[in-house]
């Protein structure tokens, strides 16, 4: 990093749990997460895909979910557990989810794993294992396979603390203009940001062209 490049960059990561391309974009960002630890620190946003969705999926809302799975699976090479499609009445809320990486992200002391580590657990075990991540119990469960004690995470996932700052998420994401998950920009709040990319990408050249934008000075667009 340059001497004129901002030291407080980091990236700005809006995505969901449960949505598809999310899952398929995990890899990238953990890798992308993993290279630049100490210069570009993940700020991690939950979307709210389809936070408070009351209704159960419908044999059209299946056909729709099935085709994008399947793009997912060709352009990221995540594989998917079909059976979930097999389920009834399923309510394809992404609260739950996304409150649960706010519990892990807000938490205070040592966390065991990262929340962008935890995000995409929780993802896999969704698309990847066909659990019901809309159950307390499930998402419980697997906190408690990342090594967190169960009874204390769910006491905090399901305090109106967690669940009015996953509601600020949401809302944050809808002031930046957020319209489509993953969104990953760089930059900081005081100087803007710089996108990286609005949609599923895959990793070949972003690397390169982030180390090439912090070398340059890290470019931003201005706010304000």
């Amino acid at each position: 990093m340059s001497p004129d490049t901002p030291q407080d960059l980091h990236f700005l990561y809006v995505a969901d749990p449960l949505c598809s391309w999310c899952y398929g974009f995990a890899p990238v960002i953990e890798h992308l997460a993993s290279h630049f630890a100490g210069r570009l620190p993940v700020r991690l946003v939950m979307g709210g895909l389809r936070a408070g969705n009351t209704k159960p999926m419908r044999q059209e809302d299946k056909t729709y979910i099935r085709n994008a799975w399947q793009k997912v699976a060709e352009a990221s090479g995540q594989t998917f557990d079909m059976a979930f499609f097999d389920r009834q009445d399923f309510i394809y809320d992404t609260e739950p989810a996304c409150r649960a990486v706010v519990t892990l992200r807000d938490w205070d002391g040592a966390k065991p794993l990262s929340p962008l580590t935890f995000k995409a657990r929780i993802s896999e075990a969704f698309y990847g294992h066909n659990r019901d991540v809309t159950d307390t119990d499930v998402i419980v469960k697997i906190a408690e396979e990342a090594g967190i004690v169960g009874t204390t995470f769910r006491a905090r996932f399901e305090s109106a603390d967690t669940r009015s700052a996953t509601v600020r998420d949401f809302l944050t994401s809808q002031e930046l203009g957020v319209t489509g998950f993953p969104m990953l920009a760089a930059g900081n709040a005081e100087r803007g940001y710089a996108l990286v990319t609005n949609g599923f990408r895959p990793l070949d050249g972003l690397v390169d062209a982030l180390e090439t934008w912090l070398a340059n000075g890290a470019q931003v667009t201005r706010t304000g």
